[in-house]
């Protein structure tokens, strides 16, 4: 009842800043990182070197596994261990987080190579190419 009593003049400055308040605090939440809690008790860790990405329009199945046979062509077929499905909107987050991870990698380690044979055989690519005369 006692709001009826004030003169609009006198509700503008307190309207702007109630207006104002929610805006603030907005920006201040979307600028705190949320921590969000997650329970590992149960997860089970699994190793792989070989990755499958497959899909559909709504998702993106990834398989894990071990390539006993990393150089070459494996003989024998590749055992997937783990199975993750997830949306796509997932799948960008999880892309990110990976590729801020191996960046943050790389800076304090050096360039990872992922061709297997620059690694195995660093002068292999070197010594293929015919020698340039100067």
């Amino acid at each position: 009842m006692a709001d009826e009593t004030k003169s609009p003049a006198a509700d503008a400055p307190e309207a702007a800043t109630a207006a104002a308040a929610p805006a603030e605090k907005a920006q201040t939440q979307q600028q705190q990182p949320v921590q969000v809690q997650v329970t590992d008790d149960n997860a089970l860790a699994c190793y792989a070197n070989f990755c499958r990405v497959t899909g559909s329009p709504e998702e993106l199945i990834i398989d894990f596994g071990l390539n006993p046979q990393p150089i070459g062509v494996p003989k024998d077929p590749i055992q997937v261990k783990q199975r993750i499905i997830v949306n796509f909107f997932t799948a960008k987050r999880l892309l990110a987080a990976l590729q801020m991870s191996v960046a943050r990698h790389e800076s304090v380690f050096g360039v990872l190579e992922t061709d297997i044979n620059k690694r195995v055989r660093p002068g292999l690519t070197q010594q293929s190419q015919p020698a340039q005369k100067s």
